[in-house]
Parts: C-alpha cells; sequence; structure tokens
C-alpha cells in the first residue's frame, strides 16, 4: 500500500479483535513482547486491541519483509526518523447522556491511540514528533477528556521512556453550557502551531450550491460562516500543527451521525479546524426554497425557529442574558417542541444537502494545501494522510453523542480516506451510494479525493466473508448497525451492492 499513490490505492485492510472490551488500564501496553516492540512494560491484562491494531497493518501490507521481525517498523515508508505524526482521534466529548460509560463508544479509546502511538514512535525515532491532536466539541473539557481516555498516563508512560507524546486542544474558545445553551465562554491558547487559512474557490464542494447567505456553523451568530462562503470565497482556517505534519493517522470513532449518516475518517478532519464556526453545518430553509434544515416544517416548526431566531439574536448582543434566556426556552420549549432524539431540526437529518460538502472541502484541503495557505495541483508529497477506525465498539443509533453500543470487533486501516469510509460503512451495514459524504468523495471533479468505484475496493481480512472485492462481499454477512432515527430506511444495506 504505501508504494501506491493514495488516491489510486484501493485496498483497504479489516480484521475483527478477539474480544469487544477494551483494555481497561492505561498505559495499554502489550500483553505479548512483539518482536518489533521496543518498550519496557507489558500489561498483565490481555490487550485485543493492541494485537487487533498490529494485523491490520500487517493486512495492510506495510514493511512486509520485515514483519515479525524486531526491525518491523509499519509506518516507515510513510515517515522518516525525525519527522512529525499527528495522531487525530475523536475526542469530542467527554460524557454520555444516558451511560457513564458510554464514553466508550464516543471516543477513540486511549488503547487504539497508544498502539498507532507506539508504531509513530517507532518510526520518527527519539528525535521525531508524535502530537495526539483534536479540536473537540466546543462545550466539552478537553482536561476531562484527557483523563477519560487515560491519555495523561500515557504520556507519563513515554516521558519513563524518554519519548514525548503531545497533547494538543486545536480549539481557540471552551464554553460551558447548561440544559445545552452557552452561558459561559473562555478563551483558550489554540493550535501552537498556529492557525492557516486556506480559500478554496471554486474548487470547493459548495460551488452552485444555493445555500450562500444561510448557512449556519457552530455559534448563534451565523454571520461568521456566511462572511468566509460568499462572493466566491470558501475558506477554512486549519490547524498549522496538522497541515505541517509529515503523517496524520485519522483514527476516527465508527458511529452513526445525525447530520452525515455515518461519522467516519472524512468526518473526523472537522477536529482540525482551528474555527469551527467557519464550518458550514445546514442551510437554513427547507428544500422547497434552497435549505436541508427540516424536510417539511409545519407550524410549530416554524414558531420554534422564530423564536430561536429572536434568542440568537439576544444572545449575539448579550450573551450573558441572552445565553439565560436561551436557557429557560430550551428547558420549556422541549415538551412543546420535542427533544433532539425524537424531532428532527438542525439540518439532522438524510437530507443535509451541507454538511458533506464541508467535510469533503477539508480533506481537500489536508490533501493538496501546503503549509503556506496555498493549494497544489496534486497532492502534497511531503504529507501522507491514512486511516484507521476504531470499531471495537461502536456506535448506533443515536450517535454522535447519544449512541448505543454496537460491539463491532472491527477496525480498518488504508491509506485512502474515502476507500477505508466505503469500506467500514459497508461492513456496518450501510450503503455507501447513499451516504453523501461518501458517495460524493468519489465524484470531486476538481482536487480530486478517490478514483473508481467503491465497490471495486479490495478488502484485505483475515475472515473469509470479509475478504476481497468489497461490492461482491454478502450484505448478510456484515452488520447490521442501526441509523440514527432521521436517517433510518434511508441508508440501509438492503439489497447487492451489484446485480447478481
Amino acid at each position: 500500500m504505501p508504494e501506491t499513490d493514495a488516491l489510486t490505492s484501493c485496498q483497504v485492510a479489516t480484521t475483527r479483535t478477539d474480544d469487544a472490551r477494551y483494555p481497561e488500564e492505561p498505559p495499554y501496553s502489550p500483553s505479548h513482547a512483539y518482536p518489533e516492540y521496543r518498550l519496557s512494560h507489558l500489561a498483565d491484562e490481555p490487550n485485543h486491541v493492541y494485537a487487533a491494531v498490529r494485523r491490520v497493518l500487517r493486512l495492510a501490507g506495510l514493511d512486509p519483509s520485515r514483519v515479525d521481525t524486531a526491525h518491523w517498523n509499519p509506518f516507515g515508508d510513510l515517515v522518516g526518523p525525525g519527522g512529525t505524526v499527528v495522531l487525530k482521534p475523536n475526542l469530542v466529548r467527554e460524557r454520555h447522556p444516558r451511560d457513564p460509560d458510554g464514553w466508550r463508544w464516543v471516543l477513540t479509546h486511549g488503547s487504539v491511540i497508544r498502539a498507532a502511538a507506539d508504531f509513530a514512535f517507532a518510526a520518527v525515532g527519539p528525535s521525531g514528533r508524535v502530537v495526539v491532536a483534536d479540536a473537540p466539541q466546543t462545550d466539552s473539557s478537553f482536561a476531562a477528556i484527557v483523563r477519560v481516555l487515560g491519555l495523561d498516563r500515557l504520556c507519563a508512560f513515554y516521558a519513563g521512556q524518554g519519548l514525548t507524546l503531545g497533547l494538543v486542544d486545536l480549539r481557540q474558545e471552551e464554553w460551558t453550557t447548561v440544559d445545552d445553551v452557552v452561558v459561559d465562554r473562555r478563551r483558550l491558547a489554540g493550535d501552537p502551531g498556529g492557525a492557516i487559512a486556506y480559500d478554496l474557490g471554486d474548487a470547493s464542494e459548495f460551488v452552485g450550491h444555493s445555500g450562500s447567505g444561510r448557512y449556519y456553523g457552530a455559534d448563534y451568530d451565523s454571520r461568521v460562516v456566511n462572511a468566509h462562503h460568499s462572493g466566491g470565497r470558501h475558506e477554512y482556517l486549519l490547524s498549522g500543527t496538522v497541515m505541517n505534519a509529515d503523517l496524520v493517522v485519522n483514527l476516527p470513532k465508527l458511529k452513526s451521525h445525525k447530520k452525515a449518516g455515518v461519522t467516519l475518517g472524512l468526518k473526523n478532519l472537522v477536529g482540525i479546524n482551528a474555527d469551527k464556526n467557519w464550518l458550514p453545518h445546514h442551510t437554513e430553509g427547507s428544500p422547497r426554497d434552497g435549505g436541508d434544515e427540516h424536510p417539511s416544517p409545519g407550524a410549530l416548526h416554524r414558531l420554534e425557529r422564530t423564536a430561536v431566531a429572536g434568542l440568537r439574536r439576544a444572545a449575539t448582543m448579550s450573551p450573558r442574558l441572552g445565553g439565560e434566556l436561551m436557557r429557560l426556552a430550551r428547558h420549556g420549549g422541549t415538551h412543546v417542541f420535542g427533544d433532539g432524539d425524537s424531532v428532527i431540526r438542525s439540518g439532522n437529518w438524510w437530507g443535509n444537502d451541507t454538511v458533506w460538502r464541508m467535510c469533503l472541502d477539508l480533506n481537500k484541503i489536508l490533501a493538496y494545501g501546503r503549509p503556506d495557505g496555498t493549494l497544489a495541483a496534486r497532492p502534497e508529497p511531503g504529507r501522507r494522510h491514512v486511516v484507521l477506525v476504531d470499531g471495537v465498539l461502536a456506535g448506533q443509533r443515536g450517535g454522535p453523542m447519544n449512541p448505543d453500543p454496537l460491539p463491532a470487533r472491527l477496525l480498518t486501516f488504508g491509506a485512502t480516506p474515502a476507500a477505508v469510509d466505503a469500506a467500514t460503512a459497508y461492513l456496518f451495514g450501510f450503503d455507501p451510494d447513499r451516504i453523501p459524504v461518501i458517495h460524493q468523495a468519489f465524484r470531486c471533479a476538481r482536487l480530486p479525493l478517490a478514483h473508481g468505484s467503491w465497490r471495486d475496493i479490495e478488502l484485505r481480512g483475515d475472515d473469509d466473508a470479509w475478504h476481497g472485492r468489497l461490492g461482491a462481499i454478502a450484505p448478510d454477512a456484515v452488520l447490521r448497525a442501526e441509523p440514527h432515527f432521521a436517517w433510518r430506511g434511508q441508508i440501509e444495506l438492503t439489497r447487492p451492492a451489484v446485480p447478481r
């Protein structure tokens, strides 16, 4: 795989863990002394995750001539000694709204991060740099995420081995919320590597879209997002640490998603932003007037929208007073208008025609963006991007924040994010042709992200049922994950991928 151009590579490796449980104790060391393992600690408890990460990298054909020797270096063809590796997990939020253990199927687990970090350190050596970086949801606590995943103890472990694992919160703000309403905002230091602005212009997937002036981003004040997506501009502010890396190891959590259908490697790049207010998440209005906020808003929805618009204006003019009014309205409004797990609002449905465009734009920038903020005509040769999916405990139904667990025991790996997402979604039980962020990734005319058809992806699995051409994998051999309620009946894999 590393010898093949990332755009033409159509191979995805997959394996199943022996158990759907993650190891409990940081630093999540392997329980077996593998020939290439160079550190001094072994775990007392079985570590099925470490074994599976190692196995999926072998199946991907990385450094094949030295497998099972002390010199095996699976990332060595992707980054050399002294290089920089960014590990980009899904660190969206430290808590689950219904289950104190639910973070295990919301966040990329620390044991997956540990295994990836070991192989990254083996490639870059003590003179190199390995950094865990993400921009969690703004109302999340980065410190709490670090604690729940054991990343603080993982950093301490590496320090004892003479290695430094960096932890970087890419956000510029952290919010305190009460009843999902912002009551306080705290400025953060942001990315120590700075931020780099990019304008995709006519290479953006928003070209020809009718939503200009009506995009809604991550904040009450939608003037910010619309200022960056108007007049032929399509601007994004990305992490300097990520854009200056030699290798980005994308570590998404396999989950259903209310706006995108599924969240995998393509969607996970939302977290490499320095300012999420530049990101369009939906377009206000209904499909009748070019919007995708709601499929067919009735009187109750229109009343809710009018009230929310007034409260947003109040929150913009006076954040504290407006936020308190929003909180009181949200508390009472749930009884009148319904909650987000049973009622469609804010583009949280299968007709969202905005969020996939934003996700693919971010992938274009990571593939083609130069560190000086310009775009190359071909993918940047000095930066590689690979995807390793944590689907050991996946999240179904109410994803991405409120899912139910699905013990999928699944890990996938590949050098083409669109191919990894297509293969993983298919194995999850979803049809890639019915998920816009995946389907459209194979259709980008400007700055392409993939070539050919997802059906021709070669699945390299250690299970005969999950091995071979993806389009020929029997639909009854895959998992039967359930989508978010607003995507039910729209993306499930209900028929063979190709006519028999």
